[in-house]
């Protein structure tokens, strides 16, 4: 008796995940289409799979982007400044890795300076790529927290996300405007629960 074919993984040798064709994504709306109980050759829905394949190409941008590069210009003459810097209301757009439904929200980002600093808009970028990737709101805080502190080596970040999952408001328990908050703190904000509490209060405004 023949065995039977080996499965294809979507593992290359270096353990990297190997992307399907443009091609292959298009044939798998088209089931997905035909799963839901339509008809994906009706004239409404001809080019939903190129529509749906070019809106994953957006919303999964962080793939393909590295946020260490973007923290890789730093800024060392902060003329005595050593106080904390912050970002309030960053938009965050994302997906959640268990339903891929969207979660929307604001991130509050924070760092006291060391020895450098860097552009602000870059703070905002690294929310950014981190969010444009198949995601949990705890991971994705901590993400954002280990990348300033890897790249700019602060005397503390502290980070707070809040967001609404739609995995929650439009399936599941469907309970609407539920926010949920994720927070982390290193440094002097874990270590000082005053500069915790300002940062806190500034964030909320």
């Amino acid at each position: 008796m023949s065995s039977s074919p080996v499965a294809h993984t979507l593992v290359s040798v270096n353990d990297t995940p190997t992307r399907p064709s443009r091609d292959e994504a298009l044939k798998a709306v088209r089931t997905l289409l035909a799963w839901a109980g339509d008809d994906p050759d009706r004239e409404g829905l001809k080019d939903t799979p190129k529509r749906v394949v070019d809106a994953y190409a957006e919303w999964f941008e962080g793939y393909d982007a590295d946020p260490g590069k973007e923290l890789s210009r730093t800024f060392e003459d902060v003329q005595g400044y050593d106080d904390m810097v912050l970002l309030r209301e960053i938009e965050v757009e994302s997906h959640c890795e268990h339903h891929m439904a969207p979660f929307l929200g604001k991130a509050y980002v924070a760092y006291m300076p060391d020895e450098k600093v860097v552009g602000i808009s870059k703070l905002a970028r690294v929310v950014e790529i981190f969010s444009k990737r198949l995601q949990t709101q705890e991971v994705l805080t901590n993400q954002i927290a280990e990348a300033i502190e890897s790249h700019l080596a602060p005397k503390g970040t502290a980070i707070l996300i809040d967001a609404e999952h739609q995995c929650m408001t439009t399936r599941g328990v469907h309970h609407r405007h539920v926010s949920t908050i994720t927070t982390r703190f290193t440094g002097a904000f874990k270590d000082d629960p005053a500069l915790m509490d300002r940062f806190l209060r500034l964030a909320r405004g």
